[in-house]
């Protein structure tokens, strides 16, 4: 067995951090841009006025960007080389995820809404595994170059956690499809050209068959965002959408009939992997934040890091986050060897566990920095708001701990393979 991490990735991490400190960090700090990243940074980026949504000047310097690192040959990391990319592989997205998140907040890498100067773009990649040629053409460079985006419509108001009891439904009428229900938590929505609607299209409640994609554009007659919901962490893009008899045609079908449930499976493997590098980043930033403070803070006169009591609450969470690393990694080896799908049960392990590690460690570090580590002078409070999200979105992490019980007392059957 070989951890030595591949030398051309970490080369690339240099790389990285070159193009963040030459282009990412001066714009960040020119023209009073640091606003939304110290203690002004929730009333920067949000409209108020206009439903709680992202200021359009914070989306333009998101945009910016995005550009750079398109422009640099980072943004698309990820994706295949025929699209700008350079074939990046799930475990040098694991590393990658997590070094930007281990740097802190900044233009680098802001999770709130899911933007890095290498993209997280798990539409890509789902387009170019479940896409028609017809909507490649249409889709594929947007997407590569974060210019368009579409949003992911599945969770409903009645319905979160088992999406096989959706009760928004499309029917056939002539060579269209009439889509008709409710969605809700449709993040993104508020600048997406489309929204991925699952909807039933054959079968009973509760049958994972029958269930399929389609590609709505936001401007189709019919589909209405109804309201956005406001969170723990503003500003908000989560939207409630409205969908009353919309029409699309059947070249809107995403995947193959009755099989959108695979297409959801794909996108929470991909995503979970990186969520859970992301999470394991920042809880591994609030320690090495923490230890450097403890040992400058003199209270008494004597170094905070000389008591106990604050040594082996840390001590606890860095040993957490090193074992987590090791199941990451060897999760996204396993995704890279033999599948996406092959890891769904160690997938869950990694995703619950680091959102909730994350949590834990941001609240540790506000309390070893006392009254300013509850300050918003500290990025603490944002990275715990932010982070606790990620413990009910995309599967609960009681949705997950179910998917590995599962699995281990043998009400799934396992795709890992033997011995690994």
């Amino acid at each position: 067995m070989d951890f030595e991490l591949p030398a051309e990735l970490m080369a690339y991490l240099a790389e990285l951090d070159d193009f963040i400190e030459r282009e990412i960090v001066p714009l960040e700090r020119a023209d009073d841009n640091i606003r939304f990243f110290d203690h002004r940074r929730e009333d920067a980026r949000t409209d108020w006025e206009r439903g709680g949504l992202p200021t359009k000047e914070w989306e333009a310097l998101l945009a910016e960007a995005r550009r750079r690192a398109d422009a640099a040959g980072h943004y698309r990391y990820a994706f295949p080389a025929a699209y700008g990319g350079r074939d990046g592989t799930n475990l040098g997205m694991a590393v990658i995820r997590e070094h930007l998140a281990r740097r802190g907040l900044g233009l680098h890498c802001d999770l709130q809404t899911e933007h890095a100067v290498v993209a997280n773009n798990v539409g890509l990649l789902l387009m170019l595994e479940y896409g028609s040629e017809w909507q490649k053409s249409e889709w594929v460079e947007g997407l590569a170059s974060g210019t368009r985006f579409f949003a992911f419509g599945i969770t409903e108001p009645e319905h979160g956690s088992d999406a096989t009891h959706m009760q928004t439904t499309a029917v056939r009428d002539g060579e269209d499809w009439v889509i008709t229900g409710e969605k809700t938590w449709n993040s993104g929505i508020n600048i997406a050209d489309a929204d991925l609607i699952f909807a039933r299209t054959s079968g009973e409640p509760g049958d994972a068959t029958g269930i399929t994609a389609f590609l709505v554009p936001t401007g189709t007659p019919g589909f209405t965002v109804e309201e956005y919901l406001w969170t723990f962490n503003m500003p908000t893009d989560h939207g409630r959408v409205a969908l009353r008899e919309v029409r699309v045609p059947g070249e809107a079908m995403f995947g193959p009939e009755g099989r959108g449930l695979a297409v959801v499976q794909h996108f929470f493997n991909e995503n979970r992997i990186r969520q859970a590098s992301s999470s394991l980043g920042a809880a591994q930033y609030c320690i090495d934040q923490s230890v450097a403070y403890a040992k400058q803070r003199k209270p008494f006169g004597t170094p905070l890091a000389e008591n106990q009591a604050i040594q082996f609450p840390l001590v606890e969470l860095h040993t957490q986050c090193e074992m987590l690393r090791a199941l990451i990694y060897k999760t996204a080896w396993t995704m890279d060897r033999y599948g996406t799908f092959t890891a769904s049960e160690q997938v869950s392990m990694c995703n619950y566990w680091a959102n909730r590690l994350c949590c834990e460690a941001a609240d540790r570090a506000m309390q070893v920095h006392g009254g300013l580590g509850y300050s918003r002078h500290k990025p603490f409070e944002h990275i715990y708001r932010h982070h606790r999200r990620y413990r009910i979105t995309e599967g609960s992490e009681e949705i997950q701990m179910r998917r590995v019980a599962g699995y281990l007392f043998g009400f799934m059957k396992s795709r890992t393979p033997k011995g690994v």
